[in-house]
């Protein structure tokens, strides 16, 4: 009877790991967007992403990574997920989504002084465009035929941009000030042409079960209906210093 107890914990046990695994999620250590203080990672994402998993109940850690490695990892790998992730067509059936978590803008920067009449994205199709290894928005303008030069790291675009290497740099509204800024560009480089709204998510590997899935997203519903979702974005409006999507 004794032995027959312990395979029978044993068995409820492994159940219970299956149905809910200790999450890996992964994220970028880019400049504002995603910090470390210590074993602390801070960020708009980063605080609504701790505080959904904690509602929802969920074992995890968070992973910083290079964009391409941390989205990677969430597509190979079974208990990964990865933000802040735009979900576009061509990413659709490649994971398991929760969110939105945030929201975010995608715009054409050129060198400040330099004429460009933009009205639409179509009008820069002769143009160079930066774009960043792994970023939706190479995606989206390479799956359009657009004239990319991709970068494998983000600061460099900024810098390619004022040797004239790119004409227009494809980024995001949110954080880009706060790069410019930093790197001595601040009104150098300036906004010619938003061309895109996105909507951004915690995006999961296809083996994360459905019911922690849903769990997640219950959870960031709750966040949303009592109002400390919108706590956290207000502890980020007024800076420059909310997720860039990728």
């Amino acid at each position: 009877m004794k032995r027959r107890s312990v395979a029978v914990l044993l068995t409820a046990a492994c159940a219970l790991a299956q149905a809910a695994p200790r999450l890996t999620v992964t994220t970028e250590p880019s400049g504002p967007y995603s910090v470390r203080d210590g074993e602390h990672v801070g960020s708009l994402s980063t605080d609504m992403v701790r505080a959904m998993l904690d509602r929802a109940g969920v074992d995890y850690g968070i992973e910083l990574l290079p964009w391409k490695r941390a989205y990677t990892a969430a597509l190979q790998r079974r208990d990964t997920c990865v933000y802040s992730t735009t979900r576009v067509p061509e990413r659709e059936h490649q994971f398991k989504w929760v969110g939105p978590i945030s929201h975010g803008e995608w715009v054409l920067m050129g060198r400040a002084g330099r004429k460009f009449d933009l009205r639409s994205l179509e009008d820069a199709r002769r143009y160079r465009i930066g774009t960043y290894n792994g970023d939706a928005r190479d995606q989206f303008l390479r799956a359009r035929g657009f004239a990319v030069d991709t970068a494998q790291d983000e600061l460099v675009n900024p810098r390619k941009l004022m040797l004239d290497r790119i004409d227009l740099w494809a980024a995001s509204t949110s954080g880009t000030g706060a790069m410019l800024a930093r790197l001595g560009y601040a009104g150098k480089i300036v906004p010619v042409l938003v061309f895109n709204r996105v909507a951004l998510y915690l995006a999961c590997n296809r083996a994360v079960p459905d019911a922690l899935v849903a769990r997640m997203n219950t959870a960031l519903a709750t966040m949303e209906h009592d109002g400390s979702a919108r706590a956290i974005h207000r502890k980020y409006a007024g800076g420059d210093r909310r997720v860039r999507p990728q």
